[in-house]
């Protein structure tokens, strides 16, 4: 496998430099044409990016580094799979990578089925520079927010974790906006045995506030939230 930038490997160790390097959002380029790829990777250099650049999906797809930060510029028809088949397999495996898809052979039925599955763009070449610069800053700043809301998620699921099958029930209710005494009346407790157990899941929770403590709930998966109802 052949690529224009050298890439971190995961099992060396790394110094804080590395590490920094490793965090930064890469923008991962996928073309068959050699002459473009480097246009690219120089575009994207010199606007402060950091540009990996591949000859294929496969390549990619063999390299490991799609989950890493950032966003990729695909062309859309290559030999092999096809920039639409690896979105497709992207999304097929969980992976909500921000696309850019760049082509010199787009039509609107393909424009349509890119975007309608979650593309930042679709640009046909030659494209303006800031044109493609504006997608891909717009591209790392989605994949940035996601991978922020999945540490809040993940985190939210862990305090939920430590709370016993009672504090889930009551965490349940109270996220449904019911009050003290009508949890203690469904859950057939007394009305200071809901306090204590919701004192508990606030604590647990470390929310400061019950509206602080619903949009925790909000944030979980729907099949947990379903489970605390149940």
């Amino acid at each position: 496998m052949r690529v224009d930038q050298p890439l971190l490997r995961k099992s060396a160790p790394l110094s804080k430099q590395r590490k920094s390097e490793a965090e930064q959002p890469l923008v991962i380029i996928v073309d068959d044409d050699a002459s473009v790829r480097e246009a690219l990777f120089e575009l994207i250099l010199s606007a402060g990016f950091l540009p990996v650049c591949f000859t294929s999906t496969r390549e990619l797809l063999d390299a490991g580094i799609l989950d890493s930060p950032g966003c990729l510029i695909l062309d859309v028809r290559m030999p092999g799979t096809s920039g639409l088949d690896l979105q497709h397999h992207l999304a097929k495996n969980g992976n909500p990578k921000p696309i850019i898809f760049l082509t010199g052979h787009g039509d609107i039925p393909m424009t349509v089925q890119a975007m309608k599955a979650g593309a930042v763009d679709f640009l046909t070449k030659p494209v303006r520079d800031q044109t493609l610069l504006d997608a891909v800053i717009t591209g790392i700043a989605m994949d940035a927010e996601r991978r922020a809301q999945a540490v809040v998620v993940k985190r939210n699921i862990e305090r939920v974790e430590t709370l016993t099958p009672r504090e889930r029930e009551v965490l349940c209710e109270v996220a449904r906006g019911r009050l003290n005494k009508q949890i203690a009346f469904d859950l057939g407790i007394s009305e200071v045995t809901v306090k204590l157990h919701r004192g508990n899941v606030m604590r647990k929770m470390e929310a400061a506030s019950i509206g602080e403590l619903i949009r925790a709930w909000e944030t979980l998966p729907a099949p947990m939230r379903e489970a605390g109802a149940t």
